[in-house]
This record gives C-alpha cells, structure tokens and sequence, in this order.
C-alpha cells in the first residue's frame, strides 16, 4: 500500500514515516518549499528533509510553490496566527497539492506529522477536520503520532494501518517525541524549531510594511526584504543595507533592474540595495545609511558610490553617516 507524506525532514514527520514503515506501508515523501521557509537562501531547508529521507530509505521530491503561495499570505481565508503566519489556509494549501500528486503517485492516502495540540493555530481537532473538508480529503489524512485521539481514517478502517500502533501524543511538549526517537534508535534529527520565517515578529513587521506600500510585492521582493538591514525611506522606496560579506553578494544578486546599488569607495563597508522611486533625498538619504555603517568615522564624510541597475555609469557622493535617530527612525 503506497502513501503520501508531507515531510519537512524535522523530528515529527520523521517518527510518522518511521512508524509507517514498519507497519508496511509504501511512502513517498513531498516537500514544498517557499521563499518564507528558514535558511531557504542559504539552500539548508531542502538539504535538510532530502538528508532526512534518505536515512529512512524514502523517496522524498521537493516542489518549490513560493509564488503560488504568495497569494496565501496576501489574502487568508482564515486570516493570520501571531505575526503573518497563515496557517491554517497554508495547510489547506500543502495538502491540496498533495492531493493533486495522489492519482498520479498511485496513494491511497496521506500522511503528516502533526500532534493534536502543538500548534496553537492549526493542530486543534475541529481546525484539522476544517483543513480535511476544505482539502477534499476527509478520512485520507493519518496522522500517525495522534490518531488515536481522532476518528479513524479510511487506512485504519481498511485495515491498511493497524490503529493499535499508532499513537496518541498531544500538546506542545516534545518529551513523548524525543522519547520515542530514543526507543527507535533515531538520534540524528534537527531541534524543535519554528521552520517559518512569518511565525517571526520581526521579519512580520518587514513583510507587513512591504505588503503596506507594495500589496503586488513579488517572491524576489521576499527575498531581498529576507537580508541585511531593512529601511523604509517613504511610501515608494526601501532600502536594504547588508550586514556582512555573504549578505552583500546576495543582495547584489537579488538588485534587479531599477534598483539603486550603494557601497562605500574608500573604506571598507556594507553594500545596501533600493528598490522603489529614488528621488534625489533618497539617494542621499540611503547614501547616509551605508556611510553610517561603514568603517569611515561618524564625524567626517564618507564617499559613497552609487548606480542604477543595467546602467553603466556610476555616480559619488560625499555624505556624513547619517545620525542614529534618524537612522532609527527610519528602520524596521
């Protein structure tokens, strides 16, 4: 009997696989990736479920879906947890593309790591049979590490799965999960941690302001607000200032046509990207902020170098750093 898992490669969809498996059951493993998961710039996310699923001899495909997904998170049906976290209209999403895979992949039904009450938005019961129905897969989804707390599903029923080897964990403690990857001889997995960047407030109050002055925002917008140091210079323009060396070649890479590049000329410093309508005051206003974060002294001038994207001529301006106050003021 072959069956679909969600798998992100973290510790609760790992033990639903592995308890599965011994029950016979045939998975293969699907993940999909937005520009919002964690370390996806740095290309860990992914690294991390495939290194995962092929320690349990599993078959895993990544989808990235970032720019469906951004409709998500623009307009939830059943608004936002915290911060801009989308939860519940986010699972409804994953697992309807799950369900588009199903006929294809020839499974039955669906799996997923989730325990009843562990998070606070999207794992209660009444919300999970909200996510079924919506999804069109009432009695398709097992949830191994909980399903004895819920109604049986079609694979129990059929008797695809023996229930009495499921288990019935609840809550936001991750001891019965740690306890059970111990007794299974499973060690090497990653730390219980939110795998979503808009489960965090700070990066919400960036995502906030661009959804705010750019509601069409696009995923390379995303990923530019993702780096460095993030500057609302008016309602037209930002300005994102690199923080270190990595950070400065990602944003270089990211600056896209009509973008303005910044870098200091004759000391060492951060590279910062403006993106927006970059009138004369913004240019210097953003000139002020790299110079401000560059090694050249707060009391003298800094020369600062600038250029539009897909335009050969660069331009220089000697600027003071500009003064913390209004640094802070400006920054999000």
């Amino acid at each position: 009997m072959k069956a679909i898992a969600l798998f992100s490669g973290g510790l609760d969809s790992i033990l639903a696989c592995r308890i599965l498996l011994e029950e016979g059951i045939e998975i293969k493993a699907v993940n999909f990736s937005t520009v919002f998961c964690l370390s996806t710039s740095k290309g860990k996310s992914s690294f991390l479920s495939k290194s995962a699923a092929d320690k349990l001899g599993i078959e895993l495909e990544v989808f990235e879906v970032s720019k469906e997904y951004l409709e998500i998170v623009k307009n939830p049906k059943y608004g936002y947890g915290s911060n801009l976290n989308p939860c519940i209209d986010c699972r409804i999403f994953m697992l309807r593309k799950a369900k588009e895979l199903m006929k294809e992949w020839g499974a039955k039904f669906l799996i997923t790591g989730e325990v009843l009450g562990e998070r606070p938005m999207s794992q209660r019961r009444e919300i999970m049979e909200i996510i079924d129905k919506e999804c069109g897969l009432e009695g398709l989804i097992l949830r191994p590490l909980s399903a004895k707390l819920l109604p049986p599903t079609l694979a129990e029923k059929q008797g695809w799965v023996n229930r009495e080897k499921l288990l019935a964990i609840k809550g936001r403690s991750r001891k019965p999960q740690i306890q059970l990857a111990a007794r299974l001889g499973i060690s090497d997995y990653p730390s219980p941690a939110g795998g979503c960047l808009l489960t965090e407030a700070s990066f919400s109050l960036r995502m906030q302001d661009l959804m705010k002055h750019n509601p069409t925002f696009e995923v390379n917008d995303v990923e530019l607000v993702k780096e460095g140091r993030y500057f609302r210079l008016d309602k037209n323009a930002f300005l994102i200032v690199g923080r270190n060396k990595e950070e400065n070649e990602r944003l270089l890479k990211l600056a896209k046509e009509g973008d303005v590049c910044f870098y200091p000329l004759k000391v060492k410093g951060p590279v910062g990207v403006g993106r927006g309508n970059f009138s004369n005051k913004n240019i210097f206003t953003s000139a002020g902020i790299v110079a401000r974060y560059s090694d050249g002294s707060l009391k003298e001038k800094v020369e600062i170098g600038y250029k539009f994207v897909s335009q050969n001529k660069s331009f220089q301006l000697s600027v003071l750093p500009l003064q913390e106050k209004i640094i802070s003021s400006l920054r999000i």
